[in-house]
């Protein structure tokens, strides 16, 4: 009777049944992943973070493994294991301690396309046919190519390879027979096996894989006992469970502004697709800037005094050193990559005894606490005093560990290959997880006098010199002279020197001479010359004496496109950060051809005012305000400092012939920086500890003398490099060679 009534149930449900369409066609959820040009995952986006390998490629150890925990009849029965169902109803109606599922791998695929996880007879009834079904329309490799890449297994991560790379950082054939039982084991409860989060309970259902793989002759005693005593090395720990073990390069600017690009073409298909985009960054110089760019926040922030403990903790319900409910405390303070997140277990006059994620204690003292003395005062304010129950921020240097502090100060990195456009490197802040303002493409700021260069250059074309004479003495400005307020500006160390050469003027960055330039070629020709030659928007730039000191407002993004005219030669090339994208299938949708320097690019600047220009700001780095940077020991290095009003904007903005690179410092609500704070002092050392990795191996590329520029004896006895049409009629003159 019972029978009957299942089979005319089954007759009525089979019509019903879903089409397969989505099993047929299996298109899994693949993440958006946003690569280096080199190949190096920078980001990824998506809800589920997976990758789709077919079942062709999948090691056999694993998919034994598979078997084993989950179906191993598999390849004999047809859909349903009539026989294990049986098995599993008789020990689930005798109450047995184990509830037991008799589910097969087909079963699984219906239940996770298709059906609820309710438990009723008829949703199980669905599940016997529709597994019927699909054994009828795809091949068993099919069916466990499904299954290997669907299958949730906690973590985000969905199927094995991101299940791989997720808890091991391993790709499929990297994985050990112990990994591998330990993935195969998750299906059954991603939860409650996860070995993060549940490691003891993760091993138990380990060790029962690997015995029945022992068992059905998927690896032998001696690999069974081996894998049993290997310690378990996971790629994340319970305190980084967010963390992706393959994305090893901070990028999180770049890849975010290529999502946004992937994003305006595909919209929500952008996250599912599998689509890849290939950025212009290069792993290498990415480190390079990340880590110039956090170093010399940090050692600004030690110039400035320790502010004091970030919080104060209620610890009395701590009872000892590694009490569960310090990292409950911690986990509302994440680390900030190097910069450890710490708790003051016990402060002494010369001792800091602390606690750090994961249950790492750490000691702090000697000259290592010299930073933080102040705070540790017993007159210190009660909210900053470092105490029991201080929250506070440590890094690991080269002599232990140190007590520092996340920055109020902001930061920005960005550089280029000047002859295609390429970005090879780009931080828009100290740190993305704490503000996502990209500084590099939108904080619009004073240049200060890393602005002068272009001053300059249009003074050239106006029939200037390097060796043009101007006065650095005091100017003053009335009220009707300038339009608005009487204005008395400085040079900014506060020395004159008198007359003077362009060429000593910009090495020393003479604000007084700037401005004298300025009204000898007039505001206006000055500022349509910065607008049509180097891409400046006229409205942020506008035509007023105070043009020559950086007063305007522009972005790293276009000081880096407007340097690279200088040291490409005098085109104007355009930035772009994302090279092509690919599609599921890995084929190109859309790739970027950019116009190349000499080739497509447009000229804009006379190669003769290029090669004067660059001589001058060569100048600025071999004995002018850039000085330091001649510690990378190269000779064919030029660039400009920058310096605005009360030191409120630090800027370097510097190149080679083949790389440039833009670094300013400042606060997202201007403020001054402190005294002495100049573009030199702050900004100039990240560029160099950019370029000192960046350049490693790169031969010198010294600019040639174009045509068309002569050398002339100048009054005081001196040369000067001058264009032919230009020549004095009563000077001697010689065709120009490169300096000595």
């Amino acid at each position: 009777m019972a029978c009957s009534a299942v089979a005319i149930a089954a007759a009525f449900a089979w019509p019903k049944l879903p089409d397969l369409a989505a099993l047929t066609d299996y298109k899994p959820r693949i993440p958006l992943r946003i690569y280096s040009a080199d190949g190096a995952l920078i980001g990824e986006y998506g809800e589920e973070r997976r990758s789709y390998t077919p079942i062709k490629a999948v090691p056999d150890l694993l998919k034994h493994a598979i078997l084993a925990a989950e179906d191993d009849r598999f390849y004999q029965h047809g859909g349903v294991d009539f026989a294990g169902l049986a098995r599993a109803t008789a020990l689930n109606l005798l109450g047995g301690a184990r509830r037991q599922g008799g589910s097969t791998i087909t079963m699984q695929v219906a239940r996770n396309f298709y059906l609820s996880r309710e438990k009723t007879f008829s949703r199980k009834l669905y599940e016997i046919l529709l597994s019927l079904k699909i054994e009828k329309s795809l091949s068993k490799d099919q069916i466990l190519e499904v299954y290997f890449n669907q299958i949730y297994l906690g973590q985000r991560a969905y199927g094995f390879t991101a299940a791989a790379q997720i808890y091991y950082g391993k790709s499929l054939p990297e994985l050990t027979a112990g990994e591998c039982a330990m993935l195969a084991g998750l299906p059954k409860a991603p939860s409650a096996y996860n070995p993060v989060v549940n490691p003891e309970r993760a091993a138990q259902r380990q060790h029962y894989v690997l015995r029945r793989m022992m068992e059905l002759g998927f690896i032998d005693a001696a690999t069974h006992e081996k894998s049993l005593s290997e310690p378990v090395k996971l790629a994340i720990g319970k305190s980084q469970q967010s963390v992706q073990p393959l994305i090893s390069v901070h990028a999180e600017f770049v890849a975010e502004m290529a999502r946004q690009i992937a994003y305006e073409q595909f919209k929500d298909e952008a996250y599912t697709r599998g689509i890849k985009v290939i950025t212009t960054v290069l792993k290498n110089d990415q480190v390079a800037a990340y880590q110039s760019l956090r170093r010399g926040v940090l050692d600004y922030e030690r110039r400035h005094g320790y502010r004091g403990a970030e919080a104060q903790l209620d610890l009395s319900d701590v009872k000892s050193d590694q009490d569960e409910h310090l990292e409950e405390l911690i986990d509302d303070y994440p680390d900030q990559d190097e910069i450890r997140t710490a708790i003051v277990l016990r402060a002494e006059p010369k001792l800091l005894h602390l606690y750090l994620r994961g249950g790492e204690l750490v000691d702090i003292s000697g000259d290592s606490l010299k930073y933080a003395a102040a705070m540790m005062a017993a007159n210190a304010a009660p909210q900053k005093q470092l105490r029991r129950g201080s929250l506070i921020r440590v890094v690991k240097t080269a002599k232990g560990w140190a007590v520092t502090q996340p920055p109020e100060v902001e930061a920005a990195f960005v550089s280029l290959d000047p002859n295609t456009g390429a970005i090879r490197s780009l931080v828009g802040g100290f740190d993305f997880n704490r503000n996502k303002f990209n500084h590099v493409t939108q904080a619009w700021r004073q240049p200060g006098s890393s602005f002068k260069p272009f001053i300059y250059s249009a003074a050239i074309e106006k029939g200037f010199t390097p060796e043009s004479v101007f006065d650095d003495a005091p100017l003053n400005f009335s009220a009707s002279d300038t339009g608005s307020q009487a204005w008395s500006p400085g040079n900014y160390d506060g020395k004159y020197e008198g007359p003077m050469s362009l060429r000593t003027a910009l090495a020393k960055s003479k604000n007084m001479v700037a401005i004298r330039l300025l009204q000898a070629i007039g505001p206006a020709y000055a500022q349509d010359y910065v607008t049509t030659r180097f891409g400046f928007d006229p409205n942020k730039n506008p035509p007023y004496l105070t043009l020559a000191l950086g007063s305007g407002a522009v972005t790293p993004w276009q000081m880096a496109s407007a340097y690279a005219i200088f040291a490409n030669g005098g085109y104007r090339i355009q930035p772009y950060i994302v090279s092509e994208i690919r599609d599921e299938k890995d084929r190109v949708v859309a790739r970027v051809d950019p116009a190349v320097a000499g080739k497509q690019a447009d000229r804009v600047l006379d190669p003769r005012n290029v090669y004067l220009m660059n001589s001058m700001m060569q100048d600025v780095v071999r004995r002018g305000t850039a000085g330091k940077a001649m510690a990378l020991g190269r000779s064919d290095l030029a660039g400009k400092t920058g310096t605005t009003n009360d030191y409120v904007d630090a800027w370097f903005s510097g190149y080679n012939p083949g790389l440039v690179g833009i670094a300013w410092v400042g606060h997202d609500q201007p403020k001054k920086l402190g005294s002495g704070e100049t573009g030199g002092v702050l900004a100039l050392p990240i560029w160099i500890g950019y370029m000192d990795k960046a350049l490693k191996g790169v031969p010198e590329q010294n600019m040639e003398v174009p045509p068309g520029l002569v050398r002339v004896k100048t009054d005081k006895g001196t040369e000067d490099l001058v264009y032919e049409e230009n020549i004095p009629g009563d000077s001697s003159a010689t065709p120009a060679t490169p300096p000595n």
